[in-house]
């Protein structure tokens, strides 16, 4: 039976089977720097949405049902937010 092992990372769990000796350090060093990889990923791309919504026409932000100051206070959050 595998034992699970979770970590918290600004806000991402990490949860998955935890291996023992050498081998186990370095499966769990590719783990943590896999999913660190993927909230990476998931910064990026939420910033690419919030600098999209500056970039939009009026129009289109009235068929998403957002306001031009909506998007601009969503737009100039920082990424991590």
């Amino acid at each position: 039976m595998d034992t699970t092992e979770t970590i918290r990372c600004a806000g991402i769990e990490l949860v998955g089977p935890r291996p023992s000796g050498r081998r186990g350090f370095v499966s769990r060093v590719v783990y943590v720097v896999r999913s660190l990889a993927r909230w990476i990923d998931a910064l990026i791309e939420r910033r690419r949405g919030r600098l999209t919504l500056l970039e939009m026409t009026d129009e289109q932000l009235r068929d998403i049902g957002v306001s031009r100051g909506d998007a601009h206070r969503e737009g100039i959050r920082p990424f991590w937010d």
